[in-house]
């Protein structure tokens, strides 16, 4: 005896309840993009809460264009350094030597430019190879003697903050040219008609813009050939309105000043070619090969030795460019120069998405990081926090930013 049953067909879903339809469709995608790419939004959401909060604080005291120019120009060194920083520790190593380097060359610099009257552009030249030349020696011991980079460049930094010392004979030397000054505090010239505005920052921020919608849209549809995952296109445009709006209100705060700072062309220059290595050259996947499975890299027949020994040299050489970026600013070399300057490169790398292990992180993420620590130090200056506090504050944002990437691995195990 046979039974017809007639299959019922699923009542559809009410407007606004489940579904992808409507307000509650939006958020639930966006929910959903935000737990698969938590490392990446998080820092940026923290970001937000961090510059709305202090400026409520401080009257709005920390979004003046005045205010907005001096964070870039107080915080390029430390984001120049963070930028190799990260790399390093992508690679499964770490620099504590990068703060004292910063004040040798900027020492070396002085001496040179000061005392022997050198033509800055030379002087430059000559102090970025020195720069190179430190971490490649340093290099040299972790990647073909085995030596622990913890331990190098423990040593480094003894030993060129001691070199600092006898260079500037435990003096102060300066001013430094002109020329090198503009460079480290100086703005790009204004051109072309008066509209109010800095018409020469007000093309490079719209240049901007137009770059990162090009490199979103290029990264989406090279994922979608390789058949990789993409976020929804609601959230993935959203995510360029966010960013669209954020560089545009940048751009006006900066054009409505003096416009924008000649040390920010250079930190867009590191940023965009090193973003492009890392992304897209051979070198930059090795690095991450190398930091995430040090066998499996070798087996693959990644020249880690090589490798390391190139992110070493890199890392030598951008402490060069911060240290002569913050003598110029400050116009003298100083034997106290770079106190710190590592744990700040080495916590703005954690907080922008760094892990202890190695092989994960983005040169975007350390300039997070970096803009983080700025904001932090400059709000919490602004409403009065004493140093002592400042430093407690830091302490905890770090240590928060370590435990949610731990917690975050545990999870994605689980």
């Amino acid at each position: 005896m046979s039974t017809n049953v007639t299959a019922k067909s699923p009542a559809p879903a009410p407007a606004g309840k489940g579904g992808s339809t409507g307000g509650d469709g939006l958020l639930q995608l966006m929910v959903d993009g935000m737990r698969r790419n938590m490392r990446q939004y998080g820092m940026l959401i923290a970001l937000g809460l961090i510059v709305v909060l202090f400026a409520v604080w401080t009257d709005g005291d920390l979004l003046l264009p005045r205010n907005v120019s001096n964070l870039v120009l107080q915080n390029s060194y430390i984001l120049i350094l963070a930028i190799g920083m990260m790399l390093v520790i992508i690679a499964g190593h770490i620099d504590l030597s990068v703060g004292s380097l910063t004040a040798f060359v900027g020492a070396v610099g002085a001496v040179l430019m000061v005392n022997h009257d050198m033509a800055w552009p030379l002087a430059v030249v000559l102090c970025l190879l020195l720069g190179a030349a430190a971490g490649a020696l340093q290099g040299f011991f972790i990647a073909y003697l085995g030596i622990p980079s913890f331990i190098v460049t423990l040593a480094g930094m003894l030993l060129f903050r001691g070199l600092t010392e006898i260079f500037l004979e435990g003096q102060t030397v300066g001013p430094f040219p002109k020329g090198l000054q503009d460079v480290s505090n100086g703005f790009l010239p204004e051109v072309g008609p008066d509209t109010n505005y800095h018409n020469l920052t007000l093309l490079l921020g719209f240049a901007v813009i137009a770059f990162i919608v090009l490199q979103e849209f290029r990264d989406r549809r090279r994922q979608q050939e390789f058949a990789l995952e993409v976020p929804p296109t609601k959230l993935f445009l959203l995510k360029i309105v966010a960013l669209v709006a954020a560089v545009l209100t940048v751009t006006m705060m900066l054009a409505s000043y003096k416009g924008a700072p000649v040390v920010l062309l250079i930190l867009g220059v590191l940023v965009v070619g090193f973003g492009y290595v890392m992304r897209n050259a051979v070198i930059g996947r090795h690095i991450y090969a190398i930091g995430g499975n040090l066998p499996a890299a070798k087996l693959s027949g990644v020249r880690d030795k090589k490798v390391t020994f190139l992110v070493f040299l890199n890392m030598g050489m951008l402490a060069a460019l911060a240290g002569l970026v913050f003598a110029a600013r400050f116009n003298a070399a100083s034997p106290k120069a770079g106190l710190n300057f590592e744990l700040e490169a080495i916590a703005a790398s954690f907080i922008g998405g760094a892990s202890m292990s190695g092989g994960v992180g983005t040169v975007l993420g350390a300039i997070i990081g970096g803009v983080v620590l700025g904001v932090l130090n400059n709000g919490m200056n602004l409403v009065g926090v004493g140093s002592d506090w400042q430093q407690v504050i830091k302490g905890l944002v770090l240590l928060a930013a370590v435990g949610f990437d731990v917690w975050n691995k545990r999870k994605v195990g689980s």
